[in-house]
């Protein structure tokens, strides 16, 4: 079997992908996209880094191909439905390089808190610039943490020893989690009121890209320090150039930018910015760990038919993997779906397996369902192996029951998911042998295909009603391929749920919800 390695690894990984038996290893690093779309075909397995672009071309022409391993966390660069349409397993190393961005971000704040790049940069331009670059202690100063996971947690633990007050901010993780590990928890607002310095640790999403912005930036006190070594994107960089220049912002601390490399910044001219090339993974050890894990997985799944951290299939036999196919992309979209229904931090998940399901174990397809309801916050660190871990480190109470009753089908899987302010039900099935069903959204029945762009309005049950609609969605070209309408118990009120053809912007969202016969518009994304 043939293994293509096309960007940087450390050697240790690529010794032990050539010291494996039955492995043949190419090494291309920085074989340009043509190049790959031409030689993929001839591979059985891919290792990748960021640069690499994974894009449906690619996995077309890849029809040997049958596992891609990332050295890193991020697949951004990965067409992963894609892949999963073809069969293609995508592995990542999530847990590599928590340590390591941790502690470059510890460092990133304590270079800014004590001018240390432009201390070095006037020394050795030949000046002795002592009181022009004082600096400020950070003891007793509070961090303001948004995003309490792996990374943002240990920031917070290092914080502490450094005898900094630390507030965090995570609308995902439970306060029960948060105050159990020491800390405060506080609303967003309060965090930019009460924080000397902010750090971010979330990842790329729509919703928290330019998270941090000028509608942010007011609510901070003044003098504030910004550090992001998470993603670009997710702090504004015109918003944070005008707030350093007011003096709003004393200082940032970037170690991301929204594009990579950033080229000539305005930003990278401010005396009062420090800044690296997205060094937070960048560490011998980092790069050593995830180095010996892809290798480790890669040879794992081509020897063995292991599956380890992989995002888009279980870990367990191919057998059984054909067999739970249909019903963990139903757990995962159900997942998905509950996730974008749920208000606030999730306290439990409960799921159902009723009917006949043939003596199946249904460990994967719960881990499927809570990797579909923590990716969108968490995004490529969630995966089949440590779905359960991450629900359980949230404090998400996860319960399984079975019963052989399943109302009107042979089986189904209601998904009960429970937060402070409501609870949600989402229930599904299988049609015939291998299609996906959503068949309940709480009291709403319908036949959903669970997949695409929706839109879930609750409106006013009166004539005209979807017609208006309908009006304003073609008025902006946006095409309803499908339509589902339920009438509420009170009879006065009716949920539908319509399939589009591409997403709505906010602009149209704001236009929907400004009819006088709708109450609530949701969109979805499945």
């Amino acid at each position: 079997m043939k293994v293509l390695i096309s960007d940087s690894l450390e050697d240790v990984g690529i010794r032990m992908l050539k010291e494996a038996d039955g492995i043949q290893v190419d090494v291309r690093v920085g074989v340009d996209y043509e190049e790959l779309k031409a030689i993929i075909k001839d591979y059985d397995a891919l290792i990748i880094r960021s640069s690499t672009k994974v894009t449906d071309e690619v996995l077309e022409a890849a029809t040997r191909l049958k596992v891609i391993g990332r050295a890193g966390i991020g697949l951004d660069n990965v067409d992963i439905p894609s892949a999963t349409k073809r069969g293609v397993v995508v592995m990542n190393t999530p847990g590599g390089n928590v340590i390591t961005t941790a502690e470059h971000t510890i460092s990133m704040m304590l270079a800014l808190s004590r001018n240390i790049p432009q201390g070095t940069a006037s020394l050795k331009a030949g000046r002795w610039e002592k009181k022009r670059l004082q600096g400020k202690e950070v003891f007793n100063k509070t961090l303001g943490i948004i995003g309490f996971g792996r990374i943002g947690s240990v920031v917070a633990d290092r914080a502490r020893a450094l005898k900094m007050q630390v507030i965090v901010y995570d609308p995902y993780v439970s306060r029960e989690v948060i105050e159990k590990a020491g800390f405060e928890v506080v609303s967003i607002e309060e965090l930019y009121r009460r924080a000397d310095y902010i750090t971010v640790h979330v990842p790329k999403l729509k919703n928290t890209l330019n998270l941090i912005n000028k509608e942010a930036f007011a609510k901070m006190k003044q003098g504030v320090m910004i550090i992001n070594c998470a993603r670009g994107g997710i702090v504004n960089e015109q918003d944070l150039l005008e707030a350093l220049k007011t003096g709003k912002v004393a200082g940032a601390a970037l170690d991301v930018f929204e594009k990579e490399p950033p080229g000539p910044s305005p930003l990278l001219e401010l005396e009062n910015v420090i800044a690296t090339p997205h060094l937070g993974a960048a560490t011998k050890e980092a790069q050593t760990n995830v180095s010996i894990a892809v290798a480790e997985q890669i040879i794992d799944y081509l020897i063995k038919g292991t599956i380890r951290n992989a995002v888009n299939a279980p870990s367990v036999t191919g057998e059984l993997l054909i067999r739970l196919r249909p019903y963990l992309t139903l757990a995962e979209r159900m997942g998905l779906l509950q996730a974008q229904l749920a208000k606030g931090a999730i306290d439990s998940v409960t799921i159902e397996y009723l009917g006949d399901f043939s003596n199946l174990d249904f460990s994967p397809i719960t881990t499927s369902a809570l990797k579909g309801l923590l990716s969108p916050i968490l995004k490529d660190d969630v995966n089949f192996v440590n779905a359960r871990v991450m629900a359980k480190e949230r404090g998400i109470k996860v319960t399984e029951s079975k019963s052989t009753d399943s109302e009107d089908f042979i089986n189904m899987i209601p998904l009960q998911v429970m937060t402070r302010h409501e609870t949600n039900i989402v229930s599904g099935t299988i049609f015939g042998k291998h299609e996906p069903r959503v068949v309940r959204i709480n009291n709403f029945r319908l036949e959903m295909i669970p997949e695409g762009h929706l839109l879930l309005i609750h409106n006013v049950d009166r004539p005209g009603a979807i017609g208006s609609i309908g009006t304003v969605l073609g008025n902006h070209n946006i095409n309803i391929a499908r339509m589902h309408v339920g009438q509420e118990k009170d009879g006065g009120h009716n949920i539908i749920l319509l399939d589009i053809d591409t997403p709505v912007s906010a602009e149209i969202i704001e236009e929907l919800r400004a009819l006088p016969v709708v109450n609530s518009v949701m969109p979805l994304e499945l």
